[in-house]
């Protein structure tokens, strides 16, 4: 008899990206919450020049680039461009006219939508949106830590 397959980590991940001017320079942020343990890890970076977008779509490649095995996910993020390119298809719809919208425009941050694809292929994944600034404790860390990115950012380190 076959072993059998060990039941996946239940992991729930806060993203947040902020930008001080679009483009400028930008943070992000994610806490994970190990579900059984209660556990958490806060991570969070950012770059010199850089789009609010970018820095959504970073915060969550690197929380699911920071889980070590195969999950299954509650993904919650106040952006509904990251949201609805999973929950609507757009990304899918995407790979399929060549990375080009249905306006035959390329899509923006092709290269980041295609890492963050790598990055959750291994995952099971509920999106969930959450209002920004709307007192929900872990999306309000994540923006703070994301804006201290930023400024760290801003400030030319």
């Amino acid at each position: 008899m076959p072993a059998a397959t060990p039941p996946r980590s239940k992991v729930t991940i806060y993203t947040d990206g902020s930008c001080l001017s679009n483009p400028g320079p930008g943070g992000w942020a994610a806490i994970l919450v190990h579900d059984r343990t209660g556990a958490t890890k806060e991570i969070s970076g950012g770059e010199a020049h850089t789009t609010n977008n970018r820095m959504e779509l970073t915060a969550a490649i690197k929380a699911f680039q920071a889980l070590n095995r195969p999950t299954q996910t509650d993904m919650y993020t106040d952006s509904t461009y990251l949201q609805n390119a999973f929950v609507k298809g757009w990304l899918k719809s995407w790979q399929e006219r060549g990375w080009r919208k249905a306006d035959k425009k390329p899509v923006e941050n092709a290269d980041l939508w295609q890492e963050l694809l790598k990055a959750t292929a291994a995952h099971t994944i509920s999106w969930h949106h959450v209002k920004a600034h709307a007192g929900h404790a872990y999306n309000e860390r994540c923006d703070e830590l994301a804006k201290e990115q930023a400024t760290h950012y801003q400030q030319g380190h």
